[in-house]
């Protein structure tokens, strides 16, 4: 079992413990957090305390994180695009409206279902419900995945990812008219404590970093091409709203009034990786999807 300490600054003091707890990583949401509590798993000042427990200047907490629950994966038999595959990794183009991988209560119709179907070798450092995957993408972003066949290559590709040799490079459609060529946008990102569902930019959130560069120029749109630095939740789309120019279709991070597109357009378009046993380059293009192509040329003929 993971552990993990933290001391209560004087912007946390007063706040509830489930609170605080659940903001210390974007991946825990408050209900699970507050089972932690429940089950003892989160302890101030060595100490059991009740969720409500508000927290003074300078607590100790110390959280056990449990193992992921155990549960089944069902193999999918999908038509997967895969771009690669090797005894060590895989390469695969996600479609739009796919989720990376299964979570309690939405446990089939996933990547990793039809992933499992396909190969059998996955690695397992990510627990029973997340084998093989070492990134991930939204729901509603397309493009393409590496995934690990085996524990080593799977270190492998957290070990790149963490030193920011990995190239991924994104398109995406935002609303408004782009001035500048190119930017940089280094604003650390967290949960919003007003929607546990959301990502902001908040002064003690995690590091991020996104470059972009303009590719085209519309009347009240911009395609640009994003490259990760680093890979936090809605990181692109977050940083984009952050910047004045929101991804055109998002529902979460968009304006009210955007295109009907069923969720955001961006496509994770170029992956690049040094091959975990080889340590040879590669790199991967997949084109944008049709409904993509088909709005860029609406936009075009419009202009």
């Amino acid at each position: 079992m993971e552990k993990m300490e933290h001391t209560i600054s004087e912007e946390q003091a007063g706040d509830r413990i489930d609170k605080v707890v659940s903001t210390l990583d974007p991946e825990w949401s408050r209900s699970q957090v507050q089972q932690w509590i429940k089950e003892g798993n989160v302890l101030v000042n060595g100490a059991q305390v009740k969720t409500n427990y508000k927290c003074s200047l300078d607590d100790n907490l110390e959280i056990s994180i449990p193992e992921p629950e155990i549960l089944d994966v069902i193999p999918e038999e999908m038509d997967l695009e895969i771009y690669y595959e090797d005894h060590d990794v895989l390469v695969v183009n996600k479609p739009k409206g796919m989720v990376v991988h299964p979570a309690p209560g939405h446990m089939t119709g996933t990547l990793v279902n039809g992933l499992m179907a396909h190969c059998k070798d996955l690695s397992g450092i990510n627990g029973v419900l997340r084998p093989g995957i070492v990134h991930r993408i939204d729901k509603d972003t397309s493009g393409l995945l590496m995934v690990a066949k085996n524990d080593m290559a799977h270190e492998s590709l957290v070990n790149q990812l963490v030193a920011k040799s990995v190239t991924r490079k994104y398109k995406a459609l935002v609303h408004g008219n782009i001035q500048h060529d190119h930017g940089t946008i280094d604003a650390p990102l967290g949960r919003d404590t007003k929607d546990r569902q959301s990502m902001t930019v908040v002064d003690n959130g995690k590091h991020a970093v996104t470059h972009f560069n303009v590719l085209e120029r519309f009347q009240d749109f911009t395609l640009v091409e994003c490259q990760l630095e680093t890979g936090r939740t809605h990181q692109i789309r977050v940083h984009m709203k952050y910047i004045g120019y929101p991804l055109a279709g998002d529902p979460k991070y968009g304006p009210k009034k955007t295109l009907d597109l069923g969720g955001q357009a961006l496509h994770a378009g170029i992956l690049g990786f040094d091959h975990p046993r080889t340590a040879e380059y590669l790199e991967f293009e997949a084109p944008i999807p049709e409904y993509f192509t088909e709005l860029l040329n609406e936009l075009r003929e419009n202009r």
